[in-house]
């Protein structure tokens, strides 16, 4: 899910950030739907042109934070 939007944003987010630097932006597959001041703009913007279907917000020059889901020792659960 959202690869496409994934690809386009990694291609394009240099180039993107040199014109909008710090804005959010909204990708719905291989397009740039718009840049935005915030991200609560950015996802209406988002929700109204495409309800439920899913689309890429993402903030320019932003550094990806790591995600640490914890797995309570699950996944070396002994059977």
């Amino acid at each position: 899910m959202l690869d496409r939007e994934r690809a386009c944003f990694t291609a394009h987010a240099d180039e993107w950030e040199k014109q909008n630097p710090g804005r959010f932006v909204v990708v719905k597959g291989d397009a740039l739907v718009g840049t935005y001041s915030t991200l609560d703009e950015a996802l209406s913007v988002g929700a109204q042109r495409f309800g439920l279907e899913s689309f890429l917000v993402r903030q320019l020059g932003a550094k990806p934070e790591p995600i640490s889901i914890p797995t309570l020792g699950l996944l070396h659960a002994d059977p």
